[in-house]
């Protein structure tokens, strides 16, 4: 389960970083091309991290899929379309669930 888990942040890095550059493609927002490729790294160096040491990467993915459930739970409230931000809302707690049972199983 663990290594599922350390590849699921390598996705989810992916789909975050790839959501940034198609928001900037479709809408012409730099804020989301910047925003997408910073969470993405930061979740990429968090599964580089998972590989050595789970705790910690899994406990900096979790963080920061809180920190974007929170972006996209105030921006659906703004916006009330599903897409995006619907759409990253949910695919955010999905994750941000996941990584921390992953996590609390570790510690």
């Amino acid at each position: 389960m663990e290594q599922i888990l350390i590849w699921a942040i390598f996705g989810y890095a992916l789909i975050v970083g790839l959501g940034g550059v198609f928001g900037y493609m479709k809408a012409k927002s730099a804020k989301s091309l910047v925003s997408g490729l910073i969470s993405g790294l930061i979740l990429l160096f968090s599964w580089f991290l998972a590989i050595k040491t789970p705790t910690v990467g899994l406990g900096i993915a979790t963080l920061m899929a809180a920190v974007l459930l929170v972006v996209f739970i105030t921006r659906f409230a703004r916006t009330r379309k599903f897409m995006p931000a619907g759409m990253m809302m949910l695919l955010n707690l999905v994750a941000m669930l996941a990584f921390l049972v992953g996590w609390l199983n570790l510690v």
